[in-house]
């Protein structure tokens, strides 16, 4: 496995969110974007990861900062997920993890004693004209928001 790095153009893609509507990179040309893998809807990290950026939406709307989610669940799975936690931004269903393979977050997983393959978390910053500004891949689920922030307040 090896994460895409700052300076790095960011692979353009294609997938449903959790309406089944087809969402690309391409759509938010000129934004900040920070795009963020997560291994699974409704566990424990991710939950908390993904609520931390709900009640950090306004802040990071102030910055002009559009987050999106990416996880290899499925739409319906996202929707329930974003129902359920009452989430607002949008989820991403990268079913065959291609997304996940191009910007280099697939890998060997070790897990109480299991070995698999599964999504690292790690988010990137993708700047307006479309290159990776910064990858965030040290920290706490609980203060993923909270380093994001950070660093686009201060960039």
């Amino acid at each position: 496995m090896s994460p895409l790095k700052a300076g790095d153009k960011a692979p353009q893609f294609s997938l449903l969110d959790q309406n089944s509507k087809t969402i690309n990179l391409s759509d938010f040309k000129g934004q900040r974007v920070l795009v963020y893998f997560y291994p699974k809807a409704m566990t424990p990290g991710c939950t908390i990861q993904a609520c931390g950026l709900r009640d950090a939406q306004s802040e990071l709307n102030n910055v002009n900062v559009k987050v999106l989610g990416m996880s290899p669940d499925t739409p319906e799975k996202l929707s329930r997920f974003v129902e359920k936690e009452r989430l607002n931004f949008t989820l991403l269903s990268d079913i065959d993890h291609q997304v996940a393979e191009q910007f280099g977050v697939w890998g060997e997983k070790r897990f109480m004693g299991k070995t698999y393959d599964g999504i690292h978390r790690i988010s990137f910053l993708i700047n307006p004209q479309g290159d990776i500004e910064h990858v965030f891949d040290q920290f706490k689920t609980r203060d993923h928001h909270q380093i994001v922030l950070d660093y686009v307040k201060q960039h």
